[in-house]
């Protein structure tokens, strides 16, 4: 199998209220639009709101966002008056995360990669 892009699909209750929740409240830029749907940028890759849910989210699934500042997008965040589910705190794993949650609930986890996390270890060799 040859992969040329890939993308998550979010089918929300009220896509309006999704769509501006993932525009307005978290910032993401519109990569495109189409009847029904809209597609943001999502780092390397892409999430589209697109149809109607109705199942709602599952605990098993969660969109994990890297932010350069954790504490930085969490207060913008509560200055657009969204609560964290879960404050930010260090992992046993060494990343600095935050859960927040999505107009039906998905779950987001919000992760910034300390400088010394060996996700940030230069693997070359010299």
């Amino acid at each position: 199998m040859d992969v040329l892009s890939s993308r998550v699909l979010l089918n929300p209750k009220d896509s309006e209220k999704s769509t501006a929740f993932y525009r307005d409240t978290l910032g993401l830029a519109i990569y495109r639009t189409f009847p029904g749907g809209t597609v943001f940028f999502l780092g390397q890759g892409f999430l589209e709101i697109v149809g109607r849910g109705n199942a709602g989210p599952t605990p098993d699934v969660a969109l994990w966002l890297q932010v350069r500042d954790l504490d930085a997008a969490l207060a913008e965040l509560r200055e657009k008056g969204l609560k964290p589910d879960r404050e930010a705190r260090v992992e046993p794993w060494g990343l600095y995360e935050a859960w927040i949650s999505d107009p039906d609930g998905t779950r987001i986890v919000l992760v910034e990669i300390p400088a010394d996390h060996p996700l940030r270890t230069d693997v070359r060799t010299p």
